[in-house]
This record gives structure tokens, sequence and C-alpha cells, in this order.
């Protein structure tokens, strides 16, 4: 039997996507052709991030780039507000203070999207807040925070925003610049429909600045942003060898996303709508608040009758069909269907519905 993917990423490939990665590969370090493909690929999540920030693509999964954000940006005794409404969200905290940092966490209901005025007041509360973390679309519960609001306010109290947009860059408009964002970082294994293992970002002015004027230096290399800087922005070198192959699926994903243009938008919005108000006619519960739900991902309460990991097991091995399951407080509690990127599509969601109540009725 065929399996068929619907989690929120890893997603599945295009052809064009792997046939780009199958290519013969060239000599990063020694091919100057390499660094015009680069910058290229820069260039096009400039592009896709509606920013003219200075843009990288890390070799690591996406964890890789909220890690060396923090590593780069926080230091011994930097004030960080931390927005925790989801499992990603309060993931930051460990971040922060596993770098010294001095985390402030403005926690509230996984359903709930945190609010630019409680974002203002908590800056009131602690004015000495230099740095701030928010996770735009929190996948274990497919809330998306209205960043649009929330960064804008960063960006009035002079914080330096650390933005997590993994899962809602391509399938939710991330408007870098215009919302006043310093460090956007994404991942190749959502909506943009590439393997998963490449982190890519932008960084602005003032978040390099703001690295620059550091006290102590940055600990390490992988993680040390400061390194780019010193090599790829500063004389086109790499500060270590790059991953060929995960490049050029990366570039060919990068080239459908902004070949949709506009469409690329309608169509995950058209099919998160779909999708939410179909599986709320098939009987189920949404998770998050509607007001706040992703165009990327859409969460669902389980049943209480149905055991989660033998109903998902049995949906896979019997059905064909993948979904996934939660993390943190909510494991075992939602379920979660992807539709970003190549999954975004309203034939495909149905038909991993039909699976989803055909299989419910082995548990009942």
């Amino acid at each position: 039997m065929s399996k068929q993917q619907m989690a929120p990423g890893p997603v599945a490939l295009s052809d064009a996507v792997r046939q780009a990665m199958a290519q013969q590969l060239i000599n990063p370090d020694l091919d100057p052709a390499y660094i015009d493909f680069y910058a290229s690929m820069c260039e096009k999540i400039q592009r896709l991030l509606h920013t003219k920030s200075d843009c990288l693509v890390l070799a690591g999964e996406g964890i890789l780039g909220l890690e060396a954000a923090c590593a780069s940006l926080i230091e011994p005794g930097t004030k960080v507000l931390c927005l925790a409404n989801g499992v990603f969200g309060a993931g930051f905290v460990d971040f922060v203070a596993a770098y010294g940092g001095v985390p402030v966490v403005l926690e509230k209901d996984y359903r709930q999207a945190i609010t630019a005025d409680e974002v203002t007041e908590a800056l009131r509360q602690n004015p000495d807040i230099k740095v701030a973390t928010v996770v735009h679309c929190d996948t274990p519960s497919g809330l998306l925070n209205p960043l649009h609001e929330i960064g804008p306010v960063f960006k009035q109290h002079g914080v330096i925003s650390i933005v997590d947009a993994v899962a809602s860059i391509a399938g939710d408009r991330v408007l870098t610049d215009e919302w006043g964002l310093d460090v956007v970082l994404g991942g190749s294994q959502k909506a943009l429909s590439a393997p998963p293992g490449l982190t890519f970002m932008s960084v602005s002015r003032a978040a390099w600045d703001f690295m620059l004027a550091r006290r102590e230096a940055v600990k390490g290399l992988y993680l040390n942003l400061l390194t780019w800087r010193d090599s790829w922005l500063t004389d086109k070198s790499f500060p270590y060898t790059q991953p060929v192959n995960d490049h050029y699926a990366l570039d060919a994903a990068l080239d459908a996303a902004l070949a949709e243009g506009e469409t690329l938008y309608q169509r995950h919005s058209e099919v998160a709508e779909f999708t939410r108000e179909a599986v709320q006619a098939a009987g189920f519960r949404l998770y998050p608040d509607a007001k706040h739900v992703a165009s990327t991902v859409t969460a669902i309460e389980v049943p209480g009758e149905v055991p989660d990991a033998d109903y998902r097991r049995r949906l896979l091995q019997e059905y064909g069909w993948q979904i996934a399951g939660s993390y943190g407080p909510l494991a075992g509690k939602v379920w979660r269907i992807g539709h970003m990127g190549t999954q975004a599509d309203k034939a495909r969601v149905r038909a991993c519905l039909d699976a989803m109540l055909a299989c419910l009725g082995d548990f009942r």
C-alpha cells in the first residue's frame, strides 16, 4: 500500500524538487559558480520574506536556526521576553536560559493568540528587556500569532525580535520589513516542500549591531551567526562545507513558491478553510481559537474514546495516510493535519479525512 503524507512537515516533495536534488554536485569550496548560486538562492529568500535584510541558509534542520539566533543574540544577563502560548513558544525559554539570558515569560492558553496590548504591557513592566522571542505558527496547536501587530511593538520599544516562522513561511504571509522584524527563521521541510535539513533566515542590521555590541564573544562556531557575517557577508566564503544537493532542492522549492505569487497564499487560505469546515462537519472539534488559526495546519481534538497512538498507527498501516499527534501538554490530545506546500490540496485533504473517518469506525 502506498503511504500518503499529511503531517505538518516534513511534507511530500514535488518531482521538480526531487529532480533538482538528484543533480551532480559541484564543489562549494572551490567552484566560483557556487558563490553565484548561493547568492541567488539568498536573494530568492529575501523576496519570499519581503525584506532587504541579509539572508542566510544554514546546514541544519529548523531548530538550528532558533538556537543559533539565541546563541548569537543572548549573553549572560540579557533580559528576554518569551511569548509562550504554545509548545515551541515555551521552548524558547530553555534556549534563553541555556545561554545565560533572563527569560520573562508571557504565558497564555495554547488556544489563544497573544495580543499586541499584552506585549506592550509586558514591555512597560520590564523596560530593560532587550530581546524577544515569538512563534508565528505554533504547529503543535495550529495557532497563529498576530505577528503583523506584535512585530511593530517590539520595534517601537527597540527590542530585537527572534521570530520562529518555520511553519508559516510560504503558507501565511511574512512581511519582514513592514512588520519591523529582526531575525526571521524558516525551515526547508514545511510549506516550501523541500527536504528537511536546512534553516534559512533573515538578519536585520539592528540584529547584527546587537551581536557586535556583546560584552562576551559568542561561544562556539556552528551556532555563531557572526561567523557568517565574517565569511559570507564579508568575502563570499563559507564557514564550513555546504550541503550542495539540499541547496539545489531548496532553490527549486523557492522557484516554485515565487512563481505562484499571491496564488500561493490564496491556495493555502482556501485549503485551510476547506479543512476546518470539513473536519467540523465530520464531527471533530477544532483545537485553537478559530480566530487565530494557521493556513498551514489544522489541529483537532482527539475524540475521548480513541487511543491516539494506536489510531494513527492503524491509519497509516491499514489506510495509508499519515497525520501527526502533538507534543508536550498536548500529547495524546490533539491530531494535526498538515495542509502546507504540496499538501495544500482540497482533494488530498478530502481523501485523508475519508480515511480518518473510516479508521475511526474501527475504534467504535
